[in-house]
């Protein structure tokens, strides 16, 4: 599969790369990215919620009335779970929660998202490129340029850059990421994918078998 080289004005350029196949061609696997997206909500879980049992409650030491001759039921505790103040019967306590996933499920996942983006035509590959002041003005110009201002994009950089990252981070609409650092969840959550050009071959080189 072959892909036009845009410039960062938004015009084409003469030269075509060509897209990895195993990373971009390959039949997507909708259950390897369903569970691949739900690890990683089920991982990000702080687990904190917690409730107070009966035994955690304070108060409720001395039995509230007589056991006999009141006409109503017995009670021990004020801090009974029938009580208003009361403990709480299997309320959450804090956990940690952890959803494991085989390397091999976790890059068929990844590859299945970028084989879906590049069959609904939704991959770019634009030329590396710098920027110098590193103004947020710089990089919305880019993304008009390129067409994709009013969209969710993922930008995929060869390696961290500073100046690009800082440009970017405060378009509401753009995701910055490392190539091979990006989880199947910020593919799956832009409409266009723009990759740099020499972050295909790192692309290429991480998801070789």
């Amino acid at each position: 599969m072959e892909s036009v080289v845009y410039k960062i004005d938004g015009s084409p350029t003469k030269e075509k790369v060509q897209l990895p196949k195993h990373v971009f061609g390959v039949e997507p696997n909708t259950h390897a990215i369903y569970l691949a997206v739900k690890a990683q909500a089920t991982n990000s879980r702080q687990g904190t919620a917690a409730t107070k049992t009966r035994s955690m409650v304070s108060g409720g030491g001395r039995k509230p009335w007589r056991q006999k001759g009141r006409g109503v039921a017995r009670a021990g505790s004020t801090r009974s779970p029938l009580w208003v103040g009361g403990g709480r019967v299997f309320g959450p306590h804090p956990r940690e929660y952890e959803m494991r996933l085989p390397r091999k499920v976790k890059r068929l996942a990844r590859v299945s998202a970028y084989s879906d983006k590049a069959q609904s035509e939704a991959v770019m590959v634009v030329e590396d490129f710098k920027l110098e002041q590193g103004k947020t003005r710089e990089m919305f110009a880019i993304l008009k340029s390129l067409g994709v201002e009013k969209e969710k994009t993922l930008l995929l950089l060869n390696e961290h850059d500073s100046t690009v990252v800082r440009a970017g981070r405060n378009i509401p609409l753009l995701n910055i990421k490392v190539a091979t650092t990006e989880s199947t969840y910020d593919l799956l959550n832009c409409k266009k994918v723009i990759i740099q050009k020499s972050a295909l071959d790192k692309l290429a080189g991480a998801f070789a078998k």
